[in-house]
């Protein structure tokens, strides 16, 4: 099997924000628990193809926290506290026997905590926010037998992203529409990113019903290490990593402050991620 480093399809929190480009007033908050996954026997190699890969899989249980500091700063905490990553054994096609025996991890994952600032006046049509995120390697970067069972990539970065949000009514509906952009700064000889994309979302059932689309694209600057001087083997957490990706959520307020949620992620197209789908579900609590 070709040898080619991967990195799992990680949008939050950087790329799934619930306020857009709008903070939180003082002493509201937003608060959601997710169990997130991904599993996958292929993946898309530095050159845009696809190539097989042992069956890999990573499960996310994370907390994601907005909180109003003031009516225009806003804090905003992403903490996978239980992530598990495994591969399943790899079977001879010829004898049926286990050539490599499958392996297992569970730890903790990187963890970003950030600020939003809001930058448009009360009242504005158009809402602009500033954000500013430190990643902390709080993950295991070499886990399992070859150091390939990853829950972090083991290095500090720091990121900047500004949102312009816009909302409308058509006639019951509330509607928003949402556009973003941002620079990944990253440390250990990983490679900077450029991050771009957008969302948009309606509401129904009075609001109690919300269905999003998102648009996320990831561009490296290829200003690092190289992918294979950068790889230890089929790892889930590369350098050069980049996706154009898409997603759907829809989120129900069982009542005015508690819902939940579900979501499928997925590639337009990518170089060294993994080419499967990722799913969430959660459960959410908005204090207005």
């Amino acid at each position: 099997m070709k040898k080619s480093s991967l990195i799992i399809l990680l949008i939050l929190p950087f790329l799934t924000f619930a306020g857009g480009g709008w903070t939180k007033k003082k002493g509201t908050g937003y608060y959601k628990l997710t169990q997130w996954w991904v599993v996958s026997d292929k993946h898309y190699t530095s050159t845009g193809g696809t190539d097989p890969n042992v069956t890999t899989g990573t499960f996310n249980t994370s907390l994601y926290a907005e909180y109003g500091i003031t009516d225009k700063l806003t804090g905003i905490v992403y903490f996978p506290f239980f992530s598990r990553t495994f591969q399943n054994d790899i079977v001879s096609a010829t004898t049926g026997q286990v050539t490599t025996e499958g392996e297992s991890i569970n730890s903790i994952g990187d963890t970003d905590i950030g600020v939003k600032y809001g930058i448009s006046k009360p009242g504005s049509k158009f809402v602009l926010a500033g954000s500013a995120f430190l990643g902390i390697p709080l993950g295991n970067d070499s886990g399992g037998s070859d150091g390939s069972l990853q829950t972090g990539d083991g290095e500090f970065n720091q990121m900047i992203r500004f949102d312009l949000s816009r909302s409308a009514s058509f006639g019951k509906i509330n509607a928003y529409a949402n556009v973003y952009t941002g620079f990944n700064n990253r440390t250990k000889n990983f490679s900077d990113e450029f991050r771009f994309g957008g969302e948009i979302g309606a509401g129904f059932l009075n609001n109690k019903l919300w269905l999003i689309y998102r648009l996320d694209i990831v561009e490296s600057l290829m200003n690092g290490l190289s992918s294979a001087e950068g790889s230890q083997g089929v790892t889930l957490f590369a350098n050069n990593t980049e996706f154009a990706a898409y997603g759907y959520e829809a989120a129900f307020f069982i009542t005015d402050k508690l819902g939940i949620s579900a979501s499928y992620t997925s590639a337009f197209s990518g170089r060294l991620i993994f080419a499967s789908p990722s799913y969430s579900v959660g459960v959410f609590l908005d204090l207005k």
